[in-house]
Parts: structure tokens; C-alpha cells; sequence
């Protein structure tokens, strides 16, 4: 089954978006409008921004602005965003060569005619390249590895030592425990742990 990568016929106009993006406020909606008023990107390439965006997950189905948009607009994770959207956007890619983001345009324009089926001489395999390229340049893969390596590291069994605290078996010299294994999920949002330790920490380490 053949499968289609996301590009635009204007390669670089994904850093003329994202810089404005950058610039501009959230919206509600990522819509033509938008683009065309608040990104002052008109015509076909104004046009073609929003649907590709929804492509590489900058914004959801409805058009919403996703949880990747709104990284992108922080200084601090922007490059990280830009890798979580590649990896998203060019999945297959990821799928038959985990480091396609380090080939040459050579090699990235004959693992992309791979995975699509198309022609070497395919305007949209070249166009595709220079689209993954000018995105490439914005990401920081390092920073999405060290991110994917804090997951690894939380999904590892965490002991937790859990004293009873009754004064009988204090009196008797008898210290209980309790391991738990916690099982975390596979997430980088530090929401989340920061919700499961809050909820063992009120209802099981709270010495009752």
C-alpha cells in the first residue's frame, strides 16, 4: 500500500509559518483565516499550511492548536516539539531507518522513493526531501532522545519501602515493608508523574 508523506510545493514556507507561529498568539483554531490574517501567508501557501500541520501534529483534527503547538511556542522546548512532529509526520520513515533525520539527501531521497513507492525522478520525492530538510534544521533529536531515555527510566519497577509506623511493632522491634512496583507510563509530561507520586503520597505514605 502505497504511503504519502507530508511536503508542501513550497518547501520553505514551514519556517516562514513556525517563525510566525512563534510570534503570534494561540489561536483557537489553526484555520485559513488565520494563516492568511495573523501568519500574513496568502494564497496556495497560505492555504496549504494548515492542513500540513494538522499532518505532522501541530494541530488536531478539529484544528485545535495540539500539545506539540504549544511546546513549539516555548523557547525552552521548540526543538524538541519540531523532533516530536517530524517523528510523528514522517513515522514510516522513522520505521524503516531510526536515524533517517542523519542521512544525506541522497540516501533521505532514496529511503523516501523506498517507503513511498515513488519514481526516482518524482517532483514530490524531491519536494518531500526538501520539506523533511527544512524541518530537520529546527529539531533537536538529541533532546527528544534524552526525553525517550527519562521515560525508559521511569517505566523500570520503582521499590518503595513503606513502614507500617505502629508503635507495636516498634515495641516489638519489628520492622514491616511493603514493596510496590510502579509501572509509568510511556509519556515525557511531568504532569503525570507528578499526579501518580501526589496521589501515593496522600494515600500511602502518609504514615496511617
Amino acid at each position: 500500500m502505497p504511503v504519502n508523506l507530508p511536503y508542501l510545493s513550497s518547501p520553505g514556507t514551514i519556517k516562514t509559518a513556525l517563525d510566525r507561529i512563534r510570534a503570534a498568539a494561540t489561536p483557537e483554531r489553526v484555520t485559513h483565516d488565520f494563516v492568511q490574517t495573523r501568519l500574513q501567508m496568502k494564497g496556495g501557501t497560505g492555504a496549504s499550511i494548515p492542513p500540513f500541520l494538522k499532518k505532522i501534529g501541530f494541530v488536531n483534527s478539529d484544528g485545535s492548536p495540539s500539545g506539540i503547538y504549544h511546546k513549539f511556542r516555548n523557547a525552552q522546548t521548540a526543538a524538541a516539539a519540531i523532533a516530536e512532529a517530524v517523528r510523528l509526520g514522517y513515522r514510516e520513515l522513522f520505521e524503516a531507518n531510526e536515524y533517517c533525520y542523519d542521512l544525506g539527501d541522497r540516501e533521505l531521497h532514496s529511503l523516501i522513493c523506498q517507503v513511498t513507492g515513488a519514481a526516482t525522478d518524482s517532483s514530490v520525492a524531491r519536494l518531500t526531501v526538501s520539506t523533511f530538510r527544512n524541518l530537520r534544521d529546527l529539531a533537536d533529536f538529541n533532546a527528544q532522545s534524552r526525553s525517550l531515555d527519562l521515560v525508559e527510566e521511569s517505566d523500570r519497577p520503582t521499590p518503595l519501602s513503606i513502614p507500617t509506623g505502629t508503635s507495636e511493632n516498634q515495641s516489638l522491634g519489628l520492622n514491616l515493608s511493603y514493596t510496590i512496583n510502579l509501572n509509568l507510563p510511556a509519556t515525557a509530561d511531568q504532569a503525570v508523574f507528578n499526579a501518580i507520586f501526589r496521589s501515593l503520597r496522600e494515600h500511602l505514605l502518609n504514615g496511617r
